[in-house]
């Protein structure tokens, strides 16, 4: 059988075919063509990356942070907030919950994410809006690190070059460690470790599943997810990256419901957010005088004289003083007013928000916004997110019309809350300040320093900057000349009324005798026995003596008001000043930093020891605390030994002129505290308010940390120049017979001199 004809290939004509072979070769050569090109674009460009030194010796921007002397951080200044962590320290299921999200074959890319990019590129080109991207976390690295965030083709590209050169000069756990301490996370916050305290007020290892899925979610927007200003997108975020840990088995769907139904408790910005504010303001202010404005990135750690539990009370103790006397002044109504919207719906977010921004909690004093007000109940919400319910007898000050009508409390206000036990107590932001400043006598090193009520509202210092009248407290220095001229706790002065031109003192209890002797008219604050005895020795020659313990001779009068404290001091001259009684008559240079360590922790500036001034002699301060120590025993301040059962203890209260000042002072034989309690614009605190009422309850809250196991030890006397008869003490050569048995005229007998201009008198 014949074969028929085989088919053949289509055979086309010769200038098809050569347009075929032209084709065929552009398809082969354009991008041949094209790679060659992006190869020496790539070439130049990688030429001209910059050096990866600022990786390769990663030295994070870090705030400078001040401690106490036990460790306890005080206070950061700096543009940034951050917590350097190492990698081996940051707990694996952050490090897996973070590479989930943002980049989940980290551990494998050469720092490209290829097939990212290559899906990333077709949905630009074929969609509009915004642009994809495939960012590996290597390339948010080098994004963030030398990078700006635009969005063009030539950044990308330098970008992904950039990678490429991290991954070649860097390890892997090296860009995960610095990514993890160097990221932007929102609030000033860089680095997961920094936002943790941040937003939540914990270190890394102790956050759970719903912190760490909030964190992990920041990276992607850290300013529009913001928990602080918009939980509820931060929530919704969340919510997303708990989903995909879930997808990829890092854990369970029941952890994802758990997590999502778990509260969040974020913290909001609060003023009062040191223990020990004003302190950490002088060291900064001292450092970057010393090292200058770099000194806010270096990492610079300074080490304080402060100890952490005596600063606390004190500062509670101050606290917890103008909080009472706060509850006995008339309720001033709401603090402020915000629009949130009809009673019958949930309050408008934006404007909860604003509310609890601009009236912060000041520590355990919580602003409340007003949800719900009628004479039955009351119900508040806590910036939190905890809602309060007030029975009628606990909201009765809500109620009140106050003088100010645009400060009427109802729907929208923002009130304060104080917690009583397990309930709330209606207050308000004290008006009143006050000063505390406790240090070692023999060194001068600053054991506690407390400011004023809130740093935030009013960053003048009062331990240093406040010149107030002294009232009563300044008796001792009077005390101290008599015993110079050979006075002993047993010299009568007389105590009976006495007028000095248009001058007319009082003693503060209207109580008047023949005569007291020093022991008993200081224990006692009598105010006629000190003009006397002021009267005697000179106002010039007082004021001379006062100057010798570092208080400004120049501040004190020229008249004998002097006697009742009516010129100037602050709370930390007042301080140094009795230091003098505990520790042999020297008066100390007072001392804040102890040392200044970089951020490796080698010390760069070390304090050394400065040499106190010998004020008066050992002899007349131990006899001058001898008649403190009356004080604290049976006087005045007796209150002082009562409550922290010490019998070797030695102060002195003082009340100005109409009760504008509140002091007490004291000290025992390794402390001296000075505590000060008044208004800012000198004002009566009250007819009923002393020194012994007011301040000498923060002088035992502070001296109750600072003497907290320390055994009772009494101030010593010297070991020559002083002979002991009885009980009492005399200097050697003025013992017996030379004692000085009175100082002044007999009772009822006219003083020689009167004051140039009128005075008035002082409570003790």
């Amino acid at each position: 059988m014949k074969e028929g004809p085989r088919l053949s290939l289509l055979r086309l004509p010769p200038l098809l075919a050569r347009n075929r072979r032209l084709l065929l070769g552009s398809l082969v050569a354009l991008p041949l063509a094209l790679l060659i090109v992006a190869s020496m674009v790539a070439a130049v460009l990688w030429q001209q990356l910059p050096a990866l030194d600022r990786l390769t010796d990663y030295q994070p921007k870090e705030p400078l942070r001040i401690f106490s002397a036990d460790g306890v951080l005080i206070g950061e200044f700096g543009s940034e907030r951050r917590r350097f962590v190492p990698l081996s320290e940051i707990p694996k299921p952050l490090q897996d919950a973070l590479l989930a999200v943002e980049d989940t074959d980290f551990w494998n890319h050469p720092g490209l994410d290829v097939s990212g990019i290559v899906r990333a590129l077709w949905r630009n080109l074929t969609h509009r809006g915004p642009r994809h991207g495939a960012s590996t976390i290597t390339q948010q690295l080098a994004r963030d690190t030398y990078l700006s965030k635009e969005q063009t083709w030539s950044r990308k590209a330098v970008e992904a070059l950039l990678a490429l050169k991290m991954e070649r000069e860097l390890s892997k756990a090296q860009i995960l460690e610095i990514y993890m301490n160097q990221i932007f996370m929102g609030n000033r916050a860089y680095g997961f470790a920094a936002a943790s305290e941040r937003y939540f007020g914990k270190r890394l290892e102790q956050l759970s599943t719903a912190e760490i899925a909030l964190l992990v979610g920041l990276p992607k927007d850290p300013v529009r997810l913001n928990p602080v200003t918009h939980l509820e997108r931060a929530k919704r975020r969340q919510a997303v990256v708990l989903e995909r840990l879930a997808a990829v088995g890092l854990i369970s769907p029941g952890e994802v419901d758990v997590a999502k139904a778990t509260p969040l408790l974020i913290k909001r910005p609060k003023r009062m957010s040191s223990i020990a504010d004003h302190a950490a303001e002088m060291v900064r202010a001292e450092v970057v005088a010393r090292y200058g404005e770099d000194a806010y990135a270096r990492g610079l750690q300074v080490t304080t004289t402060l100890l952490s539990e005596e600063q606390v009370a004190a500062q509670q103790g101050l606290r917890r003083a103008l909080f009472d006397l706060e509850r006995r002044q008339a309720y001033r109504g709401a603090e402020g007013q915000f629009p949130i919207g009809p009673a019958d719906a949930e309050p408008d977010e934006e404007a909860v928000d604003a509310a609890f921004n601009k009236h912060p909690d000041l520590g355990e004093l919580r602003a409340a916004l007003v949800l719900q007000l009628d004479k039955s109940q009351a119900e508040l919400l806590l910036s939190d997110g905890q809602r309060v319910r007030l029975a009628a007898a606990a909201m009765r000050p809500l109620l009140v019309t106050p003088k100010e009508p645009s400060r009427r409390v109802q729907r929208g206000s923002v009130v304060r809350l104080l917690p009583v036990g397990k309930d709330w107590a209606i207050s308000q932001a004290p008006e009143a300040e006050g000063a505390v400043v406790s240090l070692d006598p023999s060194t001068g090193a600053i054991r506690a320093l407390v400011g004023g009520f809130d740093f935030a509202r009013g960053q003048f210092n009062h331990v240093t900057q406040a010149y107030r009248q002294p009232g009563s407290s300044f008796k001792p220095f009077v005390y101290s000349a008599a015993i110079e001229i050979g006075a002993w706790e047993g010299t009568e002065v007389s105590d009976e009324p006495v007028t000095y031109g248009d001058w007319s003192p009082k003693n503060y209890d209207g109580k008047y005798e023949p005569s007291l002797t020093l022991r008993q008219a200081l224990a006692r604050s009598k105010n006629m026995v000190t003009i006397r005895l002021l009267d005697h020795l000179g106002v010039a020659r007082v004021r001379s003596w006062a100057a010798q313990f570092g208080l400004e001779e120049a501040r004190q009068p020229q008249n004998l008001t002097l006697a009742l404290g009516s010129g100037a001091v602050t709370p930390l001259q007042m301080a140094q000043a009795y230091s003098a009684f505990a520790a042999g008559g020297k008066v100390p240079a007072v001392q804040l930093i102890d040392k200044v360590s970089d951020a490796q922790g080698q010390v760069l500036w070390q304090a050394t020891p400065t040499e106190p001034k010998q004020a008066i002699s050992e002899r007349n301060a131990f006899m001058t605390a001898q008649l403190l120590a009356a004080v604290t025993r049976e006087g005045t301040g007796a209150r002082a030994s009562a409550l922290l059962n010490r019998w070797d203890l030695y102060g002195k209260t003082g009340t100005t002129n109409d009760a504008m000042d509140a002091w007490f002072v004291g000290f025992q034989a390794t402390r001296t505290a000075a505590v000060w309690i008044g208004y800012p614009t000198p004002r009566s605190l009250g007819e009923r308010e002393t020194g012994g009422g007011l301040a000498l309850p923060v002088w035992v809250s502070t001296m109750a940390a600072a003497r907290q196991g320390v055994p009772v030890s009494p101030v010593s006397p010297p070991a020559e120049g002083l002979v002991q008869q009885g009980e009492a003490w005399f200097y050697e050569e003025l013992a017996g017979d030379l004692a000085l048995k009175r100082i002044g005229p007999e009772p009822s007998a006219e003083p020689a001199s009167a004051p140039e201009n009128a005075g008035a008198s002082a409570p003790p």
